[in-house]
């Protein structure tokens, strides 16, 4: 048999038992406080420092684990194109802010993390699906009349997603009630996208009147 036939070794299943109690503890810790140690990890894994240097390089390489392993689900939840194809163009920015706030409004100290640096990257590219619904809905809304025309739709997208994160920095350093979070992070977003507040505030809650944006 040669090197190249030779099975695939399984992991042993307490390492893979000790990488998930890591990535859960990273989560919590870190939600808790956006500075937790490597050591403060380890302890509430119930492992020593040491294990987790045996699975991940370095802090920035666990957190990275976490943040995007937390891109992925938020990504997975998001409506699909299929989803908004029905809908004018700010009513489809009002659901998917209002779709992310809901899935990042209980993580918000994680979220934080994960779109500055060194962590942004990575999260970008597990977002670069929903950028696009972004783009694509500024885009319409710039040919139809409903949204400021003085950038163009890429450019705007990019703005209208400074505004959330905005909320989101906000909302958590005032610890702000998710029902208001939700409303905020709407106006705002429909705001930079040259949306008056009060038509934007029509779009919550989404689910039962986005039809008033067409």
């Amino acid at each position: 048999m040669t090197s190249s036939d030779a099975p695939v070794r399984a992991p042993r299943r307490d390492a893979t038992e000790n990488r998930a109690a890591l990535l859960d503890a990273a989560k919590t810790a870190l939600q808790q406080d956006p500075d937790a140690s490597i050591e403060t990890i380890a302890a509430v894994a119930g492992l020593s420092r040491r294990a987790v240097y045996g699975h991940f390089p370095s802090r920035d390489d666990l957190v990275r684990a976490v943040v995007t392993a937390g891109a992925t689900r938020i990504a997975a939840a998001m409506p699909t194109s299929a989803d908004l194809a029905d809908l004018p163009a700010a009513a489809r920015i009002a659901r998917l802010a209002v779709t992310l706030w809901s899935e990042v409004s209980h993580v918000r100290s994680m979220a934080r993390i994960a779109v500055r640096s060194p962590f942004a990257e990575s999260v970008a590219e597990v977002f670069a699906p929903l950028r696009a619904q972004v783009r694509d809905a500024c885009a319409i809304g710039i040919a139809e009349g409903s949204m400021r025309a003085d950038v163009d739709a890429a450019t705007l997208g990019r703005l209208v997603e400074g505004a959330c994160i905005a909320v989101l920095d906000e909302a958590t350093r005032s610890a702000t009630p998710d029902d208001d979070g939700r409303r905020m992070v709407v106006i705002s977003a429909l705001g930079m996208a040259g949306v008056d507040w009060r038509t934007a505030l029509l779009s919550e809650p989404v689910e039962t009147r986005t039809e008033d944006l067409a």
